[in-house]
């Protein structure tokens, strides 16, 4: 049966409405800024043609409080399905043209739609956010809005890949769905993060803050560690959405899809075997072994610009995805404390729910020492390291390039934290603790008694280093199963990789675990 022209003209002219907006004065307003609508946002990220949007008609139902004459298609949030180089996604873009893109409970029925059916469905969700926070003049249901979104966000995570995009303001309550996300990018200039804003913190401290040091991009990139990935524009924004994706399954009950290989598995670099310093007090660059061991050109970092003793990321061994957590000897020696402790575990943690192998590069002289580092809890965050490792059930290698002293020894992927393989290079030093420190502690006494205490302890730390530090006693001992040439690091994580891919490994019933946050 046809339906009658007047009911077309009717939907079609609720469907522009849609589409219009807030009104091109407030497009044009929102394009002064250097940012894109909604709309525009959806059609640059997703494949041309393969949005299905939903919910597009639905409004308020807010009368009062001057809202009677404010109702827009759609409440100032676009939600739907598309694609992503081909691979299904749920999507949601927050409208700042619609009432500041203000969160409602209409947004939240829409957001709520799309993430059960993307659970259900098993699809990665991306969250577009720019929005002033909650609709005040809906009262409590706004809040309760933003309840129903952040149960949805916890139950989705392990399960599908959730990653939110900060395209403008991040403020209040809202903050907390993207925290609760797997990755959140923020681009320079447009993005803000922050609980409450520089207005409210005038007032109740006293102290005078703008916006951008206060929630910033560079601010939640490198000091806070709430953003993962840092983006110069919208479009730059949306090439790491896509890169991220090429990395992870579409769910924790698939595995990440492999590319065709098109680097030589037989490939050995010798530089590698000179880019470790024979003076263990000398830095050296870890991204750089990283470079030379993975796929060419496919490693992908997270958290660049956040405690950068600590790397890690996404790379492809033989078209595999595999991810990369190392030291940085480059940057504060490589040692672990409380940001990088964070980072590293939580990092873990997203590999072992999305089914992708761990490599582990050491070279840590240890935690970090000091009053700051104990006061603020390196106890707790040093733990979660050993947490994440212990818990995880991929497949995991760890490869000792250097020093491995004392608890970093075991918490970077020892053998004791259940991991599968471990290797070490020739340059490898294994020990409680570094050479000075034991021997101060042990000869105290014959130094004191010494002629030549500078000598004899030259003496003596050679002797402590041979019959300690050595990998080749590690080997001797089993906790290394084999030290290796650098050069054929590629090589020997390819082999070994390929025997573990088919791993099987579970951990105790439980509800859940306890880990130290």
């Amino acid at each position: 049966m046809n339906h009658h022209p007047a009911e077309l003209t009717e939907l079609r002219d609720m469907r522009a409405r849609a589409v219009a907006a807030g009104g091109q004065e407030r497009v044009d307003a929102q394009h002064a800024k250097g940012k894109l609508t909604a709309r525009e946002r959806i059609a640059a990220l997703l494949d041309e043609g393969s949005f299905q949007e939903i919910g597009a008609l639905a409004t308020h139902n807010i009368s009062d409080f001057g809202m009677a004459d404010k109702k827009y298609p759609g409440d100032g949030l676009v939600a739907g399905f598309g694609k992503i180089l081909g691979r299904k996604v749920a999507i949601y873009a927050q409208d700042f043209t619609v009432l500041g893109g203000s969160f409602s409970e209409v947004q939240s029925h829409k957001i709520s739609r799309i993430m059960d059916i993307a659970v259900d469905s098993g699809i990665p969700i991306i969250a577009l956010i720019d929005s002033g926070g909650a609709r005040i003049q809906e009262g409590v249901r706004s809040l309760a809005a933003y309840g129903e979104l952040f149960t949805r966000n916890v139950m989705a995570s392990g399960v599908v890949p959730q990653i939110a995009l900060i395209l403008g303001p991040s403020a209040g309550g809202a903050v907390y769905s993207p925290a609760l996300m797997d990755f959140v990018i923020m681009v320079r200039k447009i993005s803000h993060m922050f609980i409450t804003g520089p207005d409210v913190i005038k007032t109740v401290t006293g102290e005078d803050v703008t916006f951008r040091d206060l929630g910033g991009t560079l601010i939640h990139n490198s000091r806070s560690g709430v953003a993962h990935l840092l983006a110069d524009n919208e479009q730059q924004a949306f090439l790491q959405v896509k890169q991220l994706l090429s990395y992870l399954p579409p769910n924790n009950a698939e595995d990440p899809r492999r590319v065709e290989p098109y680097d030589d598995p037989l490939r050995m670099d010798d530089t590698l075997n000179y880019l470790a310093p024979e003076d263990h007090t000398q830095p050296y660059d870890m991204r750089a072994v990283i470079d030379r061991v993975v796929d060419l050109d496919s490693f992908f970092e997270v958290q660049p610009y956040y405690a950068r003793n600590a790397i890690v990321g996404f790379g492809r061994l033989d078209g595999y995805v595999t991810g990369i957590v190392a030291n940085q000897p480059a940057y504060l020696a490589g040692v672990l404390d409380i940001d990088s402790s964070d980072k590293i575990a939580r990092f873990v943690r997203i590999c072992d729910a999305y089914n992708i192998p761990l490599v582990t590069f050491v070279d840590c002289p240890g935690y970090l020492p000091g009053v700051d580092q104990e006061h603020h809890g390196i106890i707790r965050h040093g733990a979660k390291v050993i947490y994440a490792y212990c818990e995880a059930t991929v497949p995991k290698i760890s490869i000792v390039t250097r020093k491995a002293i004392g608890g970093a020894y075991i918490a970077m992927s020892s053998k004791q934290m259940r991991s599968d393989l471990a290797f070490a290079w020739p340059t490898a030093q294994i020990a409680v603790m570094g050479p000075e420190g034991a021997v101060n502690i042990l000869y105290r006494r014959e130094l004191g008694k010494a002629s030549d205490p500078e000598l004899l302890r030259a003496e003596i730390i050679a002797q402590y280093q041979s019959t300690f530090m050595s990998p080749y006693v590690a080997a001797d001992m089993g906790q290394i199963d084999e030290v290796i040439e650098p050069r054929e690091t590629r090589t020997r994580l390819i082999a070994a990789l390929d025997v573990l891919r088919g791993k099987v490994s579970t951990n105790p019933a439980k509800k859940h675990g306890l880990m130290p946050v």
